[in-house]
């Protein structure tokens, strides 16, 4: 690999940790949600520095080609962060729920106390 393709992997690693770091300092972005994609920009920019890490990643678990090992590591770090993500929603559908069901009974304490009220005037 030639070195300006290695000085891109450096400089993509650096703004994604950039933007990541940024958007925390921002509060755009929670720490939980932030550290898949930490870890994923640490682990490119240490291949970027020092690409024989790779190689020898590589060669402890077996990969021959080990830029199938970035797109496996990729796609692990995806997966965690769908399963993140999905855990999150699930937790949000509950709140929302029970959210909604107190509105629809704290709605219904309302009417009825504004037919007492309305039964009382009339009397």
């Amino acid at each position: 690999m030639s070195v300006a393709t290695y000085l891109l992997g450096i400089l993509a690693a650096l703004v994604t940790l950039i933007v990541v770091i940024e958007m925390l300092r921002r509060r755009r972005l929670r720490e939980r949600h932030a550290v898949w994609w930490l870890i994923a920009g640490v682990l490119a920019l240490i291949i970027g520095v020092f690409p024989q890490v790779l190689v020898w990643a590589a060669g402890v678990v077996g990969i021959e080609i080990p830029t199938n090992l970035i797109f496996f590591l990729s796609l692990f770090i995806l997966f965690l962060v769908n399963i993140q993500h999905s855990a999150e929603l699930t937790r949000l559908e509950d709140k929302v729920r029970v959210l909604a069901e107190e509105s629809a009974l704290h709605a219904l304490r309302i009417d009825q106390l504004e037919e007492r009220v309305q039964n009382d005037r009339t009397r």
